[in-house]
C-alpha cells in the first residue's frame, strides 16, 4: 500500500480533475434550482434544509456565478472528508495502511469520483456525517467528553444539510445501547450537551418549517410512508449501490462487516461503523420495498463503507484476494474518469444511454425561447416546473423567469412585481405536462407561439410548447389549477 504522501497526492490530483470537469459538465436542473436558493439565503426551503444553498453561495462568492462557482465547495469537500477518514481509521484501527487505503478507496468510488462533482445536499451531508464519525472516534480514543460537542456540531450541520442525518443520531444510540462498555455514556453530560447543540443548530430549519406549514418536513418525511409492497425496486437499489461503490470493493466490505462481529467482546471500532450505518441502511432497504431509492441517497454511508472494506483488505492472505485488492483503486478511478468524460462529451446516437442527456441542449433551446419571447413582445417568461424555470434563469440572465404554480418553492425570494405580471408573458411548458390548459386559462388572451425542441448530440430529449399569454385574469400566480 502506498504511503500517506502518495495517497494525498492522488486524492489531490483527483480533486483537480473533478474541478476541471466542473466547468464543462452541463449544469443539472437541480443545481440550477439550488442556485436560485443561493441567491436568497434562508433557514429552510421546500425540498431540503439550507446547507446546499449556503455552499453554493460560498462557492459563487469565490469563483463567480458560473458552473465552477456553483460546484466549487462540493468538489473540494472530499479533500477534507478524506483527511477526516484517514484520521478516523488511525483512531479505530491504528494502522497507517488501512487509513491510506480507506482514503484512496473512498475517492475511487463512483459516488465520490463522479458524484462529488454535482452540487446537491449529499455533498455537505456526507462531509458532516464523516466529520461526526471522526469526532466520535476522537471521543472514544481519548475519553475526553468535550469531543461530544464536536459530534453535536457536525450532526447539527448534517441535519441542516439533509434530514437523513437523523439516522446518524439513531445509529449512535444503537451503538451506545448494544455495546456494554459504551452504555456509561448515557450518564455523560457532555453527550447530552452535544445532543442539545445539534438540536440548536437544527432549530432554524424547524422554525422555517413551522412558519411555512411544515412543508419541507411533509415533503421529505412523507416519502417514508409505505404504499404497498413490491420487490421491483430492491434489485435496482442494490445494483446501483454496488456500481457506485465498485464491484471489486464489495467483497471486502462484506468481509469487514463479518470481521466486526467475529470477536464480539473485542474492540468495537469496526462495530461503531456498522451500528451507525445500520439504521439508515435499514430504512433504505425498507423504502426499496415500496418505492424507488435514488442512487445518491446512501452517499453519507460511503466513508464508513470504504473504511470497513479497507480494514478487511489488510487482513486477506489468499492470492486472488490480494490481487483483487490491488485492482480496487485503479479500476474505480479509471471508471470515474471515464464517467466524467462521458458526462462532459455527448455521444452521437447514444442519447438514451447518456446519463446527462436530460440536461443537454439548454443553451440552444434557451436561445430559441428568448428569440420567441422577443418576437412575441413578452416582458417575462412564465413556466410550470422548477427544472425549466431554473435552467432558463441560468441561461437567460436578466430575463425574468417566473413559475406560475408551486410558489412555495420560491417563498424566500422577493415576489415578482405586479407591474411585470401585468405585461405579456411567453408561457413555456413541457409538451408532456398535463397542466398546460389550466395554466393558460389564467390569461385572457393566449396565442400559440410554436414549439422548441431541446436536443442532445442531435437527438431530441425534450419539447416545449410556447404561447404568448396576456391579460391575466387576476393574479396569474398560485398553486390552484384555475
Amino acid at each position: 500500500m502506498a504511503g500517506p504522501g502518495a495517497v494525498a497526492v492522488v486524492v489531490f490530483a483527483l480533486t483537480l480533475v473533478r474541478l476541471a470537469f466542473s466547468a464543462v459538465v452541463p449544469i443539472t436542473e437541480d443545481e440550477a434550482y439550488y442556485r436560485l436558493w443561493a441567491l436568497h439565503l434562508a433557514p429552510g426551503y421546500l425540498d431540503h434544509p439550507p446547507m446546499v444553498a449556503v455552499w453554493i453561495a460560498g462557492g459563487m462568492a469565490i469563483a463567480g456565478d458560473n458552473a465552477v462557482g456553483v460546484r466549487l465547495l462540493f468538489v473540494l469537500a472530499p479533500l477534507l472528508g478524506s483527511l477526516a477518514l484517514w484520521r478516523t481509521a488511525r483512531l479505530l484501527f491504528d494502522d497507517a495502511a488501512v487509513a491510506g487505503r480507506a482514503a484512496l478507496w473512498l475517492n475511487a468510488t463512483l459516488m465520490v469520483g463522479v458524484g462529488a462533482l454535482i452540487a446537491t445536499p449529499d455533498g455537505p451531508s456526507t462531509l458532516f456525517w464523516g466529520l461526526a464519525l471522526w469526532a466520535v472516534a476522537e471521543a472514544r480514543a481519548s475519553g475526553r467528553g468535550a469531543w461530544w460537542l464536536a459530534v453535536g456540531a457536525f450532526a447539527g450541520l448534517g441535519l441542516a444539510s439533509k434530514y437523513s442525518a437523523l439516522f446518524l443520531g439513531a445509529g449512535l444510540v444503537v451503538w451506545i445501547l448494544v455495546e456494554p462498555r459504551r452504555r456509561r455514556l448515557l450518564l455523560d453530560p457532555w453527550l447530552w450537551a452535544g445532543g442539545v447543540l445539534a438540536l440548536a443548530l437544527f432549530a432554524p430549519v424547524v422554525a422555517w418549517n413551522a412558519g411555512h406549514g411544515w412543508a419541507s418536513f411533509a415533503k421529505q418525511f412523507g416519502r417514508a410512508a409505505p404504499d404497498g409492497l413490491t420487490f421491483a425496486y430492491l434489485p435496482e437499489f442494490l445494483g446501483a449501490e454496488t456500481g457506485l461503490l465498485g464491484p471489486l470493493m464489495l467483497p471486502f466490505l462484506v468481509l469487514g462487516v463479518v470481521a466486526a462481529f467475529r470477536r464480539r467482546g473485542g474492540d468495537d471500532g469496526a462495530r461503531l461503523l456498522v451500528w451507525t450505518s445500520l439504521p439508515f441502511l435499514a430504512y433504505l432497504l425498507v423504502h426499496a420495498l415500496h418505492a424507488r431509492v435514488q442512487a445518491n441517497w446512501p452517499a453519507p454511508l460511503f466513508p464508513a463503507f470504504a473504511l470497513l472494506a479497507a480494514a478487511a483488505a489488510g487482513g486477506v492472505s489468499a492470492g486472488w484476494m490480494v490481487r483483487l485488492r490491488a485492482w480496487v483503486a485503479p479500476v474505480g478511478i479509471a471508471l470515474s474518469l471515464l464517467a466524467l468524460v462521458l458526462a462532459a462529451v455527448p455521444i452521437p446516437g447514444l442519447a438514451r444511454l447518456d446519463p446527462m442527456a436530460r440536461y443537454r441542449g439548454w443553451p440552444a433551446a434557451a436561445a430559441e425561447i428568448e428569440a420567441a419571447r422577443r418576437a412575441a413582445g413578452a416582458a417575462w417568461i412564465a413556466t410550470a416546473a422548477y427544472g425549466p424555470t431554473a435552467m432558463l434563469a441560468w441561461h437567460l440572465p436578466g430575463v425574468p423567469v417566473v413559475q406560475l404554480d408551486e410558489r412555495l418553492r420560491y417563498a424566500n425570494a422577493p415576489p415578482p412585481a405586479a407591474a411585470l405580471l401585468a405585461e405579456p408573458a411567453l408561457l413555456v411548458i413541457d409538451a408532456r405536462a398535463r397542466k398546460a390548459d389550466a395554466l393558460a386559462a389564467r390569461f385572457g388572451a393566449v396565442t400559440d407561439a410554436g414549439t422548441v425542441e431541446r436536443r442532445a448530440a442531435g437527438e431530441p430529449v425534450a419539447r416545449y410548447r410556447l404561447w404568448r399569454a396576456a391579460e391575466p385574469a387576476g393574479d396569474p400566480l398560485g398553486d390552484d389549477d384555475r
